[in-house]
């Protein structure tokens, strides 16, 4: 009896074995493989068993795309691979927005999450993850200016905790609707600085990427409370957070990090209202940086055209003259051709090389977009610090 039972038991496990490798198997043949990229194109997949309609969303085109449903249930289609580049997207199913449960690659602009992926290129080398990477950290600093505690995002190269070195520091500055994420979320900006030192193409720098909203602690996703920047006027707030630049959040850098702290170890740079917390930065606060890059702006700062901020053309000429005065190694100033700042930054490029100020001014195709902000920090990255 004794042997029997044994048996019987050694038999039913056995079938548990084989039952189980079997749904294992299942398991292993229904794994969906989305977005895959081939000769033929770029396919997105999704398991959507009860939806009755599904179209896919991509940023490389307007509109909805529709998608198949096959026999296993799986909707898919596959459209033409565009350009190398990074672009999102994200699937809609039954009118409700979807994103890719077989792809973990996202991001967030404001409170809106879509999948990114990644057509390999030679304009595209850099937004992948370089093979030694920096560190990125949220640290928290006190703002007496703004009258509240805040946090930023910190970028340290590889080595840095191992070295004893000091190091330039990039300010790096989000646009409307940003926050202290936006340039590690959408810009890659850690993958690019990470791989441009790797090839040797640029100089092991920090980089600090603080939240340009004087009304916010951190970003709003969190929900963390805490007290508003003194006035609701945008530009008051505007000119609240660049005065913190220079007052609380340098100062907290070069106290809690190993930096360069004088203005030929500082860049400044920032994208569309980043663009104009740049330049309004160094208009109130000259000689505090060697290597200014505004992009996506002009000479006015958005937050403060058609405000009682708004200052005339004389205003204009005295605050580049006290940047001439001042000093820099490097003006950078990039826009694209279908931007709709495209005029002011022409503007701005005429301005400065009326008064004699030694500049880049880059020009390329595209408008208002991540595209063009992320291909600049890409290119400039390269001259800083040299």
């Amino acid at each position: 009896m004794k042997i029997r039972t044994l048996l019987l038991s050694l038999a039913t496990l056995l079938l548990s074995l084989a039952a189980s490798a079997q749904e294992m198997g299942n398991f292993r043949a229904a794994r969906i493989v989305s977005p895959e990229i081939t000769d033929e194109g770029i396919t997105f997949r999704l398991r959507a068993d009860y939806a009755t309609q599904v179209s896919l969303s991509v940023a490389w085109q307007p509109g909805q795309v529709a998608m198949r449903r096959g026999a296993d249930l799986v909707w898919s289609v596959t459209l033409p691979t565009p350009s190398p580049d990074l672009y999102s997207y994200n699937f809609v199913v039954d009118g409700s927005t979807v994103l890719d449960p077989s792809n973990p690659s996202m991001q967030r602009d404001g409170t809106t999450y879509r999948n990114i992926l990644i057509v390999d290129g030679p304009y595209s080398a850099h937004y992948k993850d370089a093979p030694v990477r920096g560190n990125l950290s949220y640290v928290w600093y006190d703002s007496p200016t703004i009258g509240a505690e805040r946090r930023m995002a910190v970028y340290t190269p590889a080595g840095y905790d191992e070295s004893k070195k000091k190091y330039p520091v990039l300010y790096l500055l989000h646009g409307g609707g940003g926050d202290e994420e936006a340039w590690s979320s959408m810009g890659r900006a850690t993958q690019i600085i990470d791989n441009l030192i790797a090839e040797g193409l640029a100089e092991p720098m920090i980089v600090v990427m603080p939240n340009g909203n004087a009304s916010q602690v951190e970003a709003p996703i969190y929900n963390t409370p805490g007290e508003p920047a003194s006035g609701t006027d945008h530009a008051i707030s505007s000119d609240l957070y660049v005065t913190s630049l220079i007052k609380d959040i340098i100062p907290y850098v070069d106290s809690h990090y190993r930096t360069i702290a004088r203005p030929e170890g500082r860049a400044i740079s920032g994208l569309s209202m980043g663009g104009g917390h740049t330049i309004r930065t160094n208009y109130l606060f000259p000689g505090h940086f060697d290597y200014i890059c505004p992009l996506s702006t002009g000479a006015h700062p958005h937050n403060q055209k058609n405000t009682p901020y708004a200052f005339d053309e004389q205003t204009l000429s005295t605050y580049l003259d006290g940047i001439k005065k001042a000093g820099y190694k490097l003006f950078w100033l990039a826009c694209g051709s279908d931007d709709p700042w495209f005029a002011e930054a022409e503007e701005f490029d005429r301005l400065l090389t009326e008064k004699g100020m030694e500049h880049t001014y880059y020009v390329t195709g595209g408008g208002h977009t991540w595209t063009n902000w992320r291909h600049y920090l890409d290119t400039y990255a390269r001259l800083l610090f040299k």
